[in-house]
């Protein structure tokens, strides 16, 4: 069972959950011929300067591809998704992002990804069930979103476990 819009439900969790943590978004599926980034963002840290004033010291980019899949789905979460091609999509739509954006030029860049599930609310559900803690979540139109996972610098650790 499918859960209608599911990747923009998803992408809307993985959002809103970021916002919460501190980050801004920048732009919502960012697209080029080469494809298209699901969530960028930017955390700006903030030093104290000499005279006590705060001024952003260093900011930090994210390119975050979200996966969003019902329980059970064959292909690991979403995570094999994330082939070498697609992962060089992302890469090459981020360096587009950035020579439209030259003022982003001088900020760190990673690229994440988050993992959601989508299930349906079953009609007939009485009380708590207990499963494996979410980062965040959701409920729309009777589906159940759960942030499942989310991994900084996915692409390097992709693959390296690829």
């Amino acid at each position: 069972m499918h859960c209608p819009n599911s990747g923009q439900l998803g992408e809307d969790l993985v959002a809103q959950w970021l916002q919460s943590t501190g980050w801004v978004i920048l732009h919502r599926r960012f697209s080029s011929r080469w494809g298209e980034i699901d969530i960028i963002a930017e955390y700006a840290r903030k030093a104290e300067g000499t005279s006590g004033e705060l001024r952003t010291q260093h900011s930090i980019l994210i390119f975050v591809e979200v996966k969003t899949r019902s329980s059970g789905s064959w292909d690991a979460g979403g995570r094999s998704a994330i082939t070498l091609q697609k992962q060089a999509k992302i890469c090459h739509t981020a360096e587009i992002f950035l020579a439209e954006y030259p003022e982003k030029a001088d900020c760190s860049c990673r690229f994440d990804v988050a993992i959601v599930y989508c299930q349906r609310i079953p009609k007939n559900l009485i009380g708590v069930t207990a499963n494996q803690e979410a980062l965040a979540t959701s409920s729309v139109h009777g589906y159940k979103l759960k942030l499942q996972e989310y991994i900084p610098a996915a692409f390097d650790s992709l693959i390296d476990n690829g």
